[in-house]
């Protein structure tokens, strides 16, 4: 399933449910089918994110040979994460307190 974000500075984007599941989970948020990060909320999700992205960087994977094909090949953490960070940076509390991020999808994930 897709979750779409929207933010009030950044635009759109688009994500699979699994990453936003991740994503949400670790800034305290629940995978309803639709929610808001405002913006006094922005500085310690982007904290908490960072931390997320820090600890998975820092722990080896490993791989069996099932998990080496190339069919089932994932991006790290850190690179399928740095779209919703970079989201959250452009939707500071600087810009408001209209600022913030939405998030929609087809049923709660």
């Amino acid at each position: 399933m897709l979750v779409t974000f929207t933010s009030t500075h950044t635009g759109e984007l688009l994500m699979l449910s699994d990453l936003a599941r991740r994503l949400l989970t670790a800034i305290g948020k629940t995978c309803s089918a639709q929610g808001v990060i405002t913006a006094e909320e922005v500085p310690c999700a982007l904290e908490r994110l960072q931390q997320l992205v820090a600890t998975a960087t820092h722990q080896p994977e490993t791989l069996t040979k099932a998990d080496d094909a190339e069919d089932d090949w994932q991006p790290a953490l850190a690179a399928r994460a740095w779209p919703f960070v970079e989201m959250l940076k452009g939707t500071t509390p600087r810009h408001g307190e209209e600022a913030h991020i939405l998030w929609r999808a087809a049923a709660d994930f």
